[in-house]
């Protein structure tokens, strides 16, 4: 599976942006689907995720109440809607997908990650 990130863009503390994800290739729309960011020095960070049906969200705890994860009708298509931006939140946007087991419905960490998106930067700045 492809995953092509965008949306990223300079917005003032308080501000909102929302990304995009999209999918393709071969039963994309089955794949669960996460943002992780990434700033200069440090470990890549889980930020959400969304299961394939969409019924279930995960989010980091640093983003929940002003984060959104969706999913679009087709499925294969993932935003993340970011209201209340904080400059802790500056940082390169990765989505990432997977498809693990049935059983597995959202998964939080890199490595279990095989599929990763080009990256789009986010600058929360006065």
């Amino acid at each position: 599976v492809q995953l092509q990130a965008s949306g990223g863009g300079l917005v003032q503390p308080g501000g909102s942006l929302r990304l995009s994800c999209a999918a393709s290739g071969d039963s994309s729309n089955r794949y669960i689907l996460a943002w992780f960011r990434q700033v200069p020095g440090k470990d890549r960070e889980f930020v959400a995720g969304i299961s394939r049906s969409a019924s279930s969200a995960a989010y980091a705890d640093t983003v929940k109440g002003r984060f959104t994860i969706a999913r679009g009708k087709s499925r294969n298509t993932m935003y993340l809607q970011m209201n209340n931006l904080k400059p802790e939140d500056t940082a390169v946007y990765y989505c990432a997908g997977d498809n693990p087991p049935a059983s597995v419905v959202i998964r939080t960490t890199e490595r279990e990650y095989d599929y990763w998106g080009q990256g789009t930067q986010v600058t929360v700045s006065s």
